[in-house]
């Protein structure tokens, strides 16, 4: 990786190496907008595993910008002493820090602000639909001067590099769009007079910092939208912007209309925005970054020698493992925690207001789960080889204790080897693959097809007991479950060749609807049957988007408030919305109707009196995230 570890010089910033990690929403920010010790140390943590820069999060320049309380601000200088703290640990991890500042424009919530949203134009945010206040002339002048009063507030906190978020649907993105901008005066219309407000930001900046001062543009190339940004239109507005002042473009895509392409979800291909950032590479004179589900350091070498960019941003990636740089820097890829982009990240953020990682539990929380040496080791039996029994046994095993895991099966992953099967879930192995080095490396002792029994148990007499036996599927109380044609879910992932056959999955939940595009793209005439409105409703909402396009790409038939009232040896009727019966061929039936806890022991261990726990969804079905976060907190505990 002779390039990606390479120094790289523009303006007056030498960088260690090509490693960028771009601002992301970590949401670690008190309600008034200020700085708390786990946003400084999660800041210091990412600055710590190596890479060169480090942009935090968008700071908003403006009481009326921010997308949420927990949002980063640099609208007053009563937050430059926390920025500056988020700086100095940057810079004593040996990265440059770069901050991003921002307005979010009508992609706000009124609830957030107390007041509609600003926007070029009388158009709502096509999701929130809230009213805006279409900006006049004097609004945009004081939010120019805005950004500049931001960006002297950035260089008083420390702060090596700026960059100006003017993509994904925000306020910069939507003058610059006929998206978003619909204005007929000299901020609307044509190219240039769309980049008129980007440009005197980026003027008023300039002049602000000095001339030698490094400034970053984020754009949008393309949105994916009727009058959305194109690569070809955002090379235009780049080159007025070069003209106005900026050293660096960071090439990302998508607004809110579109945010599976802010934060590509598994589905969608690894460095699916390279071709974007290469064109607008070749068309400027100013440096690159590229960012766009590029997670791993090899992937991140290649796109550096076909010459896409001269820096690579790597977000999600540092979320989910800080160390990434400083790991591939040694040689130790299998040591890598690889973001898997499930967009556990994202969710976590609209759902509860600060950002959480399915792969790495320690996110948000690095001081709290610090791992220490046991104070007694112990002899501890894991039972259960999944995702949860995995990452327990690892952890307890490199703090000291004697850990033997046992697997009933043929092969170490549980539920995660099964939901990798299919062509777009195969990321899923990359974290398998990283639990099994991490057991092999902390010499934990595996067994598998091996079944503990009681008996089995009184023999050994461990220490602890730790169950991970995880779930199994419900079967459907449905007259003809039992029909030759019904297939079980797992037998279907494990087969290396499905014969393509008309097909009724019942259950259009996320195990469904995955089920259903693996089957649909492996030939198959799909029919999916769901009892509620919506299909995928627990998933997360880019990866349901995306999969909901697959779905109807792939010809998949979508029945809702439909129920199975039987299966024969040649279909399946149905009753839709509790009324019209109707009958479905087909040769293949199967399931995704939930699962239910398995976990025969508990109660007969405690009985022994031997000290025992569980994990993940031998207590309860729910996720991966579940079970790796409860095995990280007991692993420590122990």
């Amino acid at each position: 990786m002779e390039l990606l570890f390479s120094s790289f010089k523009f303006k007056n910033l030498t960088l260690k190496n090509r490693i960028v990690m771009p601002a992301l929403a970590s949401f670690l920010i008190e309600d008034d907008g200020s700085v708390t010790e786990k946003t400084i140390e999660h800041y210091r943590r990412r600055a710590a595993g190596g890479p060169a820069m480090v942009i935090i999060e968008a700071c908003s320049v403006s009481p009326d910008g921010i997308v949420s309380r927990h949002q980063a601000r640099i609208d007053d200088d009563r937050y430059i002493e926390g920025l500056a703290k988020i700086a100095d640990v940057i810079k004593e991890e040996g990265a440059i820090p770069g901050v991003q500042i921002h307005h979010g424009g009508r992609q706000i919530s009124p609830r957030v602000i107390g007041q509609n949203p600003l926007a070029p134009s009388n158009l709502p945010c096509p999701t929130i639909k809230s009213e805006v206040r279409p900006m006049s002339i004097q609004d945009i002048k004081d939010m120019v001067k805005k950004f500049g009063d931001g960006a002297e507030r950035a260089v008083q906190a420390g702060f090596k590099l700026i960059e100006i978020h003017g993509a994904h649907g925000y306020l910069i993105n939507q003058f610059l769009s006929r998206f978003s901008n619909i204005r007929e005066d000299a901020y609307g219309g044509d190219i240039e007079g769309r980049t008129r407000f980007a440009r005197e930001i980026v003027e008023e900046v300039r002049k602000r910092v000095g001339p030698d001062f490094p400034i970053s543009f984020k754009i949008s190339a393309q949105e994916f939208v009727k009058d959305g940004l194109t690569v070809e239109e955002s090379i235009e507005i780049l080159k007025i912007l070069q003209g106005a002042g900026i050293d660096i473009v960071q090439v990302s895509a998508g607004n809110d209309a579109t945010p599976e392409w802010i934060c590509q979800p598994m589905f969608m291909e690894k460095a699916c925005l390279s071709d974007s950032a290469m064109k607008i590479k070749q068309a400027l004179s100013i440096p690159v970054m590229t960012v766009g589900r590029i997670n791993h350091p090899l992937l991140a070498e290649e796109l550096l020698k076909k010459g896409v960019a001269d820096l690579i941003c790597m977000g999600r990636g540092l979320l989910a493992d800080p160390e990434m740089p400083r790991k591939a820097m040694e040689g130790r890829l299998e040591d890598i925690r690889v973001c898997i982009a499930c967009n556990t990240c994202m969710e976590s953020i609209f759902r509860k207001g600060r950002i959480e990682c399915l792969v790495n539990p320690a996110l948000g929380r690095e001081k709290e789960m610090e791992i220490y040496p046991a104070q007694e080791p112990k002899d501890i039996m894991v039972v259960g080889g999944g995702p949860g029994g995995l990452n327990v046994a690892w952890i307890l095993a490199i703090r000291g204790h004697k850990v033997t895991l046992y697997e009933k099966g043929p092969q170490l992953g549980g539920q995660l080897l099964i939901g990798s099967a299919s062509s777009f879930k195969k990321e899923l192995l990359n974290l398998i693959e990283f639990h099994k080095n991490q057991i092999k490396k902390a010499k934990v002792e595996c067994h598998l097809n091996f079944e503990v029994t009681l008996d089995f148990i009184k023999e050994k007499r461990p220490d602890v007991v730790i169950l991970a036996t995880g779930s199994v599927p419900i079967v459907p109380d449905i007259d003809g479950i039992d029909s030759p044609i019904v297939v079980n879910i797992s037998d279907i992932f494990k087969s290396e060749n499905l014969e393509p056959k008309k097909t009724v999955v019942i259950g259009g939940g996320p195990t469904g609807c995955e089920v259903a595009l693996h089957l649909a793209e492996s030939g198959s005439q799909v029919n999916i049957i769901e009892k509620m409105k919506r299909l995928g409703n627990t998933m997360e909402t880019m990866t349901r988007k995306v999969m909901l396009q697959k779905l109807k790409e792939n010809n998949v038939s979508i029945y809702t408030q439909t129920e199975v009232k039987k299966i024969t040896n040649d279909g399946v009727w149905i009753i839709i919305n509790n009324d019209e019966e109707r009958f479905l061929e087909a040769q293949r039936v199967t399931y995704a109707v939930g699962n239910r806890a398995y976990n025969p022991l508990y109660d007969q261990i405690r009985e022994l009196g031997i000290p025992v726990y569980q994990i993940g969804d031998c207590i309860e079905p729910r996720s991966a995230k579940a079970a790796i976060f409860e095995s990280a907190i007991i692993g420590r505990s122990l």
